[in-house]
């Protein structure tokens, strides 16, 4: 039994507390063995970011959801997480009302959410009604504090509009695509030395409408960023993201997003999708 963050006197008093600490269900077995530490997949059959406008295609690619290192050292996730119950306002909303405070992130994962912030600037976006909701993420920094697998990190997440992770918006429309939330990001281990090194990542979670709701499909290249626009490998020559980190981050994913999945439409209802 992982040990969540104990919430303060001012946050239990929060009505919606209770959904912290509401036991987290188990990810289906079949969708997390595709994910096991034992089932790399075949690289060949990876999308790389250069080919990210490929998810706008009709159908499913060939694999969607595993993990494995790509031939230049960088990590690559996929995960097709099913969410049924759940629609697009109901996302568009808790990618913007999750940033306001460290139990609406832990809510999402608490075993492994532990705290978020972001800028006053950034807050005032996210509050103002003004930005339409799908808007409030884009060029927003999360600073979050989370457990991926491998312990406790300080993670930055840069979000961006959908057109700089390189989606021809020409195409960007239903039945294609509903959203995407994405980004690139660094992370490093939480008291790490100032010379240890700044993990880069980019990260794509591209929403389908399907029967009855939701498929996230998502993206994680390890090692790669985004520069002008353009995905960039940052690794050194001959190094490669360690398996233990990439598979550690693909069963996360599935974990956390199953806990989101069961929460997420009953939260939303209960706080009728304001943000404060």
């Amino acid at each position: 039994m992982v040990k969540i963050r104990e919430l303060t006197a001012e946050e239990k008093a929060k009505p919606y507390s209770k959904y912290y600490y509401r036991p987290v269900d188990d990810p289906d077995p079949e969708l997390m063995g595709l994910v096991g530490a034992d089932r790399a997949m075949d690289p060949a059959q990876a999308l790389y970011p250069e080919d990210i406008d490929r998810l706008l295609d009709p159908g499913y690619m060939e694999v969607e959801t595993g993990w494995c290192n790509l031939p230049n050292g960088a990590g690559y996730i996929c995960v097709n997480n099913k969410m049924p119950g759940v629609t697009v306002d109901m996302l568009d909303w808790w990618f913007a009302w999750h940033s306001l405070a460290g139990m609406h992130y832990g809510i999402w994962y608490p075993p492994g959410h532990f705290d978020i912030t972001i800028s006053e600037k950034d807050r005032a976006r996210v509050l103002d009604p003004a930005v339409p909701i799908k808007e409030k993420i884009y060029g927003r920094t999360d600073h979050v504090v989370e457990d991926v697998g491998t312990g406790p990190e300080d993670i930055f997440i840069f979000f961006c509009h959908p057109a700089e992770l390189g989606f021809d918006m020409d195409r960007f429309h239903p039945p294609n695509v509903a959203a995407v939330y994405g980004g690139y990001g660094l992370d490093m281990p939480q008291n790490a030395e100032p010379w240890q090194i700044r993990a880069p990542a980019i990260m794509c979670h591209f929403i389908r409408e399907i029967p009855g709701g939701v498929e996230f499909r998502t993206r994680f290249w390890m090692g790669y960023t985004l520069i002008d626009r353009k995905p960039v490998m940052m690794l050194p020559y001959g190094v490669k993201v360690p398996a233990v980190a990439i598979q550690g981050l693909a069963e996360h994913n599935v974990r956390e997003y199953t806990n989101l999945r069961n929460v997420l439409p009953e939260i939303y209802a209960e706080l009728g999708g304001r943000i404060p």
